[in-house]
């Protein structure tokens, strides 16, 4: 099957398996969501929606993240990995944010990785899933693990991989894509143990025989 017919099949069959891919962290709005996925980074979906839950509460606004100190921040998300460095970034993109972009999350891959803790996968997740914009894929360890297993990369750094999925995959599906793969990898085709009794992608897969 042609690579970019079968990423065409793999999207069709993953969207009426998930025919609303979104992801899965809680936000209300753009900064929102910034924070969460920086907080992402080596800590689950689930415990990051915990944290943010009281967090949201307490700071309503991006000028309340300014105005709090970095060690308050610390405290409000010490039981996420690495929350050291992570609130400072948080506090910085801020500062930032106010300062530059009149306290407005920006709308461009450029400025948006201009921020202090945002590379391209943050960016790809804001520009989606805040503004609906396709502008990248975003490789995450899932979408890595499904793109090397489903044949679709031989490489296994995210910028590559990123480069590889954008050229087979029509750019309207690039956010789709790294939802989809991230649900599938989540649910059946996990790291350790796939589920091949379960996988809709098995007949096309050529990794099934792991």
């Amino acid at each position: 099957m042609d690579i970019q017919k079968m990423v065409e099949e793999i999207i069709k069959r993953l969207k009426k398996e998930y025919p609303e891919p979104r992801t899965a962290l809680n936000f209300s709005n753009p900064f929102e969501l910034l924070v969460a996925t920086i907080l992402s980074a080596q800590t689950t979906d689930t415990h990051v929606n915990k944290v943010t839950e009281n967090l949201f509460k307490k700071y309503k606004s991006v000028k309340d993240y300014t105005n709090v100190s970095i060690e308050t921040l610390q405290k409000d998300i010490s039981s996420i990995n690495f929350y050291k460095t992570k609130a400072k970034n948080i506090h910085d993109s801020a500062k930032m944010i106010v300062e530059k972009f009149n306290s407005k999350v920006p709308k461009t891959m450029d400025e948006l990785t201009s921020l202090p803790g945002v590379a391209r996968k943050t960016a790809n997740i804001i520009l989606f899933n805040a503004y609906g914009m396709n502008e990248g894929v975003a490789v995450d360890t899932h979408v890595r693990r499904m793109a090397y297993r489903l044949g679709l990369t031989k490489n296994e750094d995210p910028v590559k991989i990123e480069k590889d999925l954008m050229a087979i995959t029509p750019k309207e599906e690039w956010g789709n894509l790294s939802h989809l793969l991230i649900l599938y990898g989540r649910k059946i085709c996990q790291a350790k143990k796939p589920q091949h009794s379960r996988c809709i992608l098995f007949d096309i897969c050529p990794s099934r025989n792991i």
